[in-house]
């Protein structure tokens, strides 16, 4: 029995030695820099001072090398089902991410709390153990509470957290998800001063992190959000990858999903910024199977009217008054729409690109959406979203018809800038949903009118513009392959601030996925 405890001993050493050797010899190969661009969104008063936070969109670039992800607490199980039953749906997904990071050159953390005996013997638990110590410019906390002096409260009351029955609180876990792989060159530890220690050995300035829960672990662990800000890291939130310890029998009394949401939407006003798997993977964002709200997803790449901005704020408006689930695809650049993926699960796409030429699969999954007869509500630049001037870039498609296949009309050209649109909804068509509680019927849009021929004879005309001497068709419904079409060439960003435009997308949705316009419900912004 002594001899088989002594091979097992100097199997462990070998093992470990082997393992040590393996990430020495890799960190001493030169690697080619690599750099993760991400669209980092957060919320911002601005200006400064300001009432109301704004969302905002900022690509930042980071060196691999000098990047970390930390995977918090994805443990095998939990005291609460429901929560152990997200944890096993979001696990592969994230682990798609992981390993995509890793080729890439980003350390991986694996940190699930409170299982280290689990690990004790392995290369990757010795890896983060073994980093020299680094004395911290900001002492180390243990647990981070909330922090009155940086933020509101949570807008979620957890103090019930479990939002399945019978749940009472006890350690189930032993060890993280096994879904989750760990390899060669990870490290295991949930010791902050190992997390720092080995930081500040590869020189890593950015963190990513992801796991569950975002109210309580991803916030208030050592190595979590709150830490990671205090020691002056860059940080961001993988959204999609997280959830919420939140029993939506507790205020705001919203969806378990929704509640998530306000979790996140707390952490980008007040710490971080957040981004999700398509940033680093180019797919769909994750959403957990069991969220069943109506999916919109935003298709949005233009650089003259600050429409990213101006339908963020509309989809949360969306979300917070009708409790749907919103996508913002947002074209960075100008040659791809990475996430159009999003478009596989969505009952309603909102459309406002103006003159992009993407890769042929991602035009062609937009182009799959609309023949499946799936509807589309179309906004100004539409008309002209996929014809750019001149020669198609190498390697790209255009879809020049677009404007007459799909909104049946064909665009020319606006009228002068400084003229804007005198805006006018037709008495006849008074009746259509769309229309409804949109009041005043006449207004001024300080955007062009585009001049725009209307070919679909069987098309429904809701509103004419006029400019001059011009008069040119500026809103209408229509079908394509048996599904609704709204486009107007309205959407200058001071249309939102009309309460007037606000009500005629918010019914233009609604008619489209053929859904009664329900009553909203009350508005949970937190200011």
């Amino acid at each position: 029995m002594k001899t088989l405890r002594k091979a097992r001993m100097l199997l462990g050493l070998l093992t470990v030695a082997i393992g040590c050797a393996v990430s020495l010899a890799a960190a001493a190969e030169p690697q080619p820099q690599q750099v993760l661009t991400l669209h980092a969104r957060s919320r911002v008063k601005d200006p400064p001072g300001a009432q109301d936070f704004r969302i905002k969109y900022q690509a930042v670039r980071w060196d691999a090398g000098k990047t970390a992800i930390i995977v918090c607490d994805m443990w095998d199980k939990h005291w609460c089902a429901a929560s152990a039953a997200r944890v096993a749906e979001m696990a592969p997904r994230m682990n798609e991410l992981i390993s995509a990071a890793r080729k890439q050159g980003v350390l991986i953390i694996h940190a699930p709390s409170e299982t280290m005996n689990y690990y004790l013997d392995t290369p990757q638990r010795k890896l983060a153990q073994q980093a020299p110590k680094a004395e911290p410019t900001v002492p180390l906390r243990g647990w981070c509470r909330l922090d009155p002096d940086r933020e509101s409260p949570l807008p979620i009351d957890d103090s019930d957290p479990c939002d399945s029955p019978g749940g009472t609180r006890h350690k189930a876990w032993s060890r993280q998800i096994d879904t989750l792989k760990i390899e060669p060159g990870d490290a295991v530890s949930d010791r902050v001063a190992e997390i720092y220690n080995l930081f500040q050995q590869r020189g890593i300035e950015n963190v990513i992190i992801m796991g569950v829960h975002t109210n309580v672990c991803v916030l208030c662990r050592p190595f979590g959000i709150r830490q990671m800000v205090y020691q002056g890291k860059n940080i961001v939130l993988v959204r999609d990858l997280t959830d919420t310890m939140y029993n939506p029998e507790c205020a705001p009394r919203v969806s378990h999903f929704r509640g998530t949401e306000m979790v996140v939407e707390h952490i980008e006003k007040f710490w971080c910024p957040t981004i999700t798997r398509s940033d680093v993977l180019g797919a769909a964002a994750f959403r957990f199977p069991g969220d069943r709200r109506p999916h919109i997803v935003f298709l949005v790449s233009e650089d003259e009217y600050q429409a990213d901005d101006s339908l963020s704020a509309f989809a949360q408006l969306l979300q917070d008054r009708f409790d749907y689930y919103c996508t913002m695809v947002l074209g960075h650049s100008k040659e791809d729409l990475s996430g159009v993926e999003a478009l596989r699960t969505a009952d309603a796409a909102v459309l406002f690109i103006r003159r992009r030429a993407f890769p042929q699969e991602q035009l062609d999954v937009l182009r799959n959406y609309l023949d499946s007869g799936k509807p589309l509500v179309a906004l100004r630049t539409a008309s002209h979203a996929f014809s750019v001037k001149g020669k198609t870039p190498a390697g790209l498609a255009q879809w020049p018809t677009f404007d007459r296949d799909v909104l049946g009309c064909e665009y020319h050209n606006h009228a002068a800038n400084a003229l804007g649109t005198d805006v006018k909804f037709l008495a006849e068509a008074a009746d259509h949903p769309i229309l409804a509680g949109v009041q005043p019927l006449k207004w001024h849009s300080p955007g062009s009118l585009y001049q725009s021929k209307l070919l679909d004879e069987q098309a429904k005309l809701l509103a004419t513009g006029s400019a001059g001497n011009l008069s040119e068709p500026i809103a209408w419904t229509r079908s394509y392959h048996g599904a609704r079409v709204f486009y107007t060439s309205l959407g200058h960003r001071d249309d939102f601030a009309q309460p007037q435009f606000q009500s005629l997308l918010i019914n233009a949705i609604h008619w489209a996925m053929d859904r009664p316009l329900p009553k909203p419900a009350a508005d949970r912004r937190q200011k």
